[in-house]
């Protein structure tokens, strides 16, 4: 399993020296910082998140997923984060 996650600033006081890392201190999650949104906005130019910038979301792809023109088969996806911590991890658990 691996975890990509990107930060940008979305929220007034949102700022990449106060992204705390930490929030997911596992070997397996990787941090980017994308300080012009560019992951977001492909995101939701690409998805049924809503147009502008998607943030705050998720994205589960299983285990034979790959990104060529862009990343696939799409298992799951939702968000506020928090409030979809449910249903991500009830996809999640079909995954491993």
């Amino acid at each position: 399993m691996r975890v990509y996650v990107v930060w940008f600033d979305m929220l007034s006081g949102d700022s990449r020296d106060l992204v705390d890392r930490r929030v997911l201190n596992d070997p397996r999650v990787t941090n980017f910082y994308d300080p012009d949104k560019l992951v977001g906005s492909w995101f939701a130019e690409h998805s049924d998140q809503g147009g502008g910038i998607v943030w705050d979301a998720y994205f589960l792809y299983g285990r034979d997923a790959s990104w060529s023109s862009e990343p696939g088969p799409l298992l799951s996806s939702g968000g506020s984060v928090i409030s979809s911590t449910s249903d991500l991890a009830t996809a999640f658990r079909s995954v491993v």
